[in-house]
């Protein structure tokens, strides 16, 4: 009788990946910078103040003052897992964002990107798209085979931001945890090593000089060049 068990797909010559380390990441228009307080919270802090928004669905903040901020950051530079980097705009000097690699397992070749928080400045501009490239670079470059980006279910933003950089949507985790004492939908999104090589072109196309005008406008949309890499969409936007 014909054995029926349906088991997945051999992984041959698998070799776990190395743990992100404290390596800084250098781009054209951003610098990724491991976290250190004494370096990063004012200029973090100063970029955030204001925006109390960017902290609706964390489960930290808003942060009342700089020594609030820098006690946070102080508390989490040294941490391997969330592993955090800061953004640096090369233009300006200035730190306009962070984000970490979280959920790093290596035995699965899984590892998250997360804890995004960029200041309504440098979301106007393509270097926090390039910090986003950057890490999803170095992980899959480290041979991970899996890239995943979660969020908070109501954030559309995020969702938006997920499916432009390429993610596919893989579905909503119920009552998945409570968050500032509020029930916490989880929205799921990865991308695989084989979706890498042609992300990474989209990537390239996007972000090279002659994609943008004289007034730094965007010729080509990131999302028109993620579309055909994803293979899940997000029913919850209304558009790719």
């Amino acid at each position: 009788m014909m054995d029926e068990r349906l088991l997945g797909a051999a992984v041959s010559g698998w070799v776990p990946p190395r743990r992100p380390d404290h390596a800084p990441m250098q781009g054209r228009l951003v610098r990724l910078e491991p976290l250190n307080a004494d370096a990063h919270a004012f200029d973090l802090h100063e970029a955030f103040t204001g925006h109390d928004a960017l902290w609706d669905y964390m489960p930290y903040g808003p942060f009342t003052s700089g020594s609030a901020y820098h006690r946070w950051a102080r508390e989490r530079e040294a941490g391997e897992d969330p592993r955090f980097f800061v953004m640096r705009d090369v233009g300006t000097g200035k730190c306009g964002g962070i984000a970490s690699y979280l959920r790093i397992t290596p035995e699965a070749g899984s590892i998250e990107v997360g804890h995004i928080c960029i200041s309504p400045s440098m979301q106007r501009g393509a270097a926090a798209t390039e910090a986003m490239y950057l890490m999803m670079r170095w992980a899959f470059e480290a041979g991970y085979r899996r890239y995943e980006w979660k969020c908070n279910a109501l954030n559309l933003a995020s969702r938006r931001a997920a499916q432009r950089l390429g993610f596919s949507y893989e579905g909503v985790f119920r009552h998945h945890m409570i968050v500032k004492g509020r029930n916490r939908d989880t929205a799921w999104f990865s991308v695989i090593d084989s979706e890498w090589p042609a992300l990474a072109e989209a990537f390239a196309v996007w972000l090279s000089p002659t994609n943008f005008d004289a007034k730094g406008r965007q010729k080509e949309r990131l999302s028109d060049l993620t579309r055909l890499v994803r293979t899940g969409a997000d029913p919850a936007l209304s558009q790719g």
